[in-house]
């Protein structure tokens, strides 16, 4: 299909839950539940439910389209259904220290850009903490949520990539999609096998290593800082409803957090809306 060819739900095929269940669903792997769902308020907060009912690590939920879908700072996001690949995971990397988890989110970038240069021929990069960017504008947003369960804590993992959408329908001009930027491919199917078996490696390599992002099998921390735009940017961080911290951002440290440099010296920050300052 050319990337010029107007888009109907033709060319927006539904997923095949049995398809991707024998695929991704297989002994010793990762994933060990899958459902796709025709419509959703949210997968995050499905997935949560699932996780508090004492669902198993591997718990995959996707969605053909979701009516109140959501990212950092409670920011909806929306796109017409099945333009988007939308899903979450359920971890407990339960011998995991718990200030290693903020690296879930950052683990899952990297993963998904990875498997989008290899599978979709794009190449893009990550602004700090959970956005994938393409020549500067949002391609996709990722959502850690960590669950307080009988069974002990877990993580939702949620993913948001734009795919067929156009201009017109992405929420905000700052956005676009895999098929504005021409790639390869634009099938669901082949994308979303391809990320979840990439988040699958390198979450079993940094698990392996107890969430220590420099002596885990992959190096997650320098192969995240080689793909982070934000690094080496001026930023403008809001880190609170009235606090903003200004300067350059210089590194990500041992615990995932943007070390940003000011005029008052280094401060590293957790948690953060970043503006990339031109």
């Amino acid at each position: 299909m050319s990337p010029s060819s107007p888009y109907s739900d033709l060319n927006r095929p539904p997923l095949s839950e049995g398809s991707l269940r024998s695929v991704l669903v297989r002994p010793g792997r990762l994933v060990t539940d899958l459902r796709v769902v025709a419509e959703t308020g949210s997968t995050n907060a499905d997935l949560r439910e699932l996780a508090l009912a004492g669902a198993p690590e591997g718990t995959v939920i996707v969605a053909e389209h979701q009516t109140a879908g959501r990212g950092r700072l409670d920011r909806a996001w929306t796109s017409p259904p099945r333009s988007s690949l939308m899903l979450s995971v359920l971890l407990r990397p339960t011998e995991v220290p718990a200030r290693r988890w903020p690296w879930l989110p950052l683990l899952t970038g990297c993963a998904v850009v990875e498997a989008l240069a290899a599978t979709a021929g794009v190449e893009s990069s990550l602004k700090w903490p959970n956005d994938v960017l393409l020549d500067g504008r949002k391609l996709c947003g990722i959502l850690l949520e960590r669950v307080e369960t009988s069974t002990g804590p877990a993580a939702v993992v949620g993913v948001g990539l734009n795919v067929s959408t156009v201009g017109n329908e992405l929420p905000v001009t700052t956005a676009t999609s895999l098929r504005m930027a021409g790639a390869s491919t634009t099938d669901r199917a082949t994308l979303l096998v391809a990320i979840v078996r990439t988040v699958e490696a390198l979450y079993w390599g940094w698990r392996a290593a107890g969430g220590d992002p420099e002596t885990d099998g992959g190096g997650l921390r320098a192969a995240y800082r080689r793909r982070c735009a934000t690094v080496g940017r001026d930023v403008r961080v809001q880190v609170g409803p009235d606090r903003f911290v200004e300067g350059t951002a210089v590194d990500v440290d041992v615990e995932g957090r943007l070390v940003v440099r000011t005029a008052d010296g280094d401060q590293a920050l957790g948690a953060g809306d970043v503006v990339h300052v031109r």
